[in-house]
């Protein structure tokens, strides 16, 4: 049975370009060998083209065989594509999945969701698009990509377990006035947990003191959101309890997360951790925030805090965070943070 094969080259990228193989009513796309944000913009283009062709394919495969690096917004693009291919009622299956590829999807619980093709499951005359395994014994496998510098810095995970063991340390003597602090004014849970995604979009409970009502997250669409994009903010929440607006002014709510911390979930430097619904709203290059560790502090926490209105703004200050980013730029953005802490127009609520 012919094949033809057509070279996707998107406008938006020229890093590279996408191959597809078509046959009958399923589309084969070549994922090239690194899919970071250029190629990653391409590839969400290249799998749109095909999901609003007048007569789309009923199936499209992704093949990764060649695919070695993958970070947060080629990550991003995959989950894009996965969305729109299942709005329209096509079939994407992931095949040839490489270990660095598929260690990400194991990170972030993906390979529970996207369909994962094995070799038995392939038609035969699909396994030419196969390595040797004899060729790809000898490359070398990453288990996760190092996305940003900081992420494979043994100096700045040590700087972490320290000082989140302080910080510990800290939160264990203010616990007690703090806990009674919170019954007094509105009894319940001390702790508030809520879902946020970490490096590469992994999902772990970020933890703080409860600063709101016991039912907050019920009432939160009753509540207007003052700041534009994917996040959410309004300066006189009424869910904030009188202790709550004190413990945020002071940032004492976020004494739990040096347990973050110290798991490896978070650092104490990073950028701002969103959550799940915000990351849902993402466009493929802004997932590149997630290419470093969440931290407890960093640029926004320096450069107006809750005072920053505009999503695109909180792109900006982490893109910078990551571009400046040193061990002692780190040091710089804590000692401004402590700061910070002692000025009453720091801007937090």
């Amino acid at each position: 049975m012919a094949t033809k094969v057509h070279s996707f080259m998107t406008s938006q990228s020229t890093e590279a370009d996408f191959p597809i193989t078509s046959l009958n009513e399923m589309a084969i796309v070549q994922v090239p060998a690194r899919l970071s944000v250029l190629e990653a913009v391409g590839f969400k283009q290249t799998c749109q083209d095909l999901t609003q062709a007048n007569s789309h394919p009923q199936q499209i495969i992704l093949d990764f065989h060649q695919t070695t690096f993958m970070d947060s917004s080629g990550l991003g693009a995959l989950v894009s594509n996965f969305k729109t291919a299942q709005e329209k009622g096509i079939a994407l299956i992931l095949r040839n999945v490489t270990p660095q590829v598929m260690a990400v999807l194991n990170l972030t619980g993906l390979d529970q969701v996207f369909p994962i093709e094995s070799i038995s499951e392939m038609p035969l005359i699909e396994t030419v698009h196969f390595i040797d395994p004899s060729k790809s014994a000898s490359r070398k496998v990453e288990q996760l990509p190092t996305t940003h510098p900081s992420v494979a810095s043994w100096m700045k995970r040590l700087i972490d377990i320290i000082g989140a063991l302080v910080g510990l340390v800290i939160t264990g003597v203010l616990f007690i006035p703090i806990v009674v602090a919170i019954q007094i004014d509105d009894p319940g849970p001390i702790f508030f947990g809520q879902i946020r995604c970490g490096w590469m979009g992994k999902r772990f409970k970020i933890w703080k003191f409860r600063s709101m009502c016991v039912d907050a997250e019920a009432k939160k669409s009753q509540v207007k959101n003052q700041v534009e994009g994917a996040f959410f903010k309004n300066e006189n929440d009424p869910r904030i309890t009188r202790v709550g607006r004190f413990l945020r002014r002071t940032s004492l709510d976020e004494l739990p997360q040096f347990w973050n911390v110290l798991k490896g979930d978070m650092s104490l430097v990073g950028t701002r951790p969103p959550t799940p619904d915000e990351v849902e709203r993402y466009e493929v290059p802004e997932w590149q925030r997630l290419d470093v560790k969440p931290g407890m502090t960093g640029e926004w926490q320096v450069n107006g805090r809750s005072t920053v209105r505009s999503f695109e703004d909180v792109i900006r200050l982490d893109l910078l965070y990551q571009k400046n980013w040193s061990l002692l730029y780190d040091l710089k953005l804590i000692i401004k943070t402590v700061a910070i802490l002692f000025n009453r127009n720091s801007g937090a609520y």
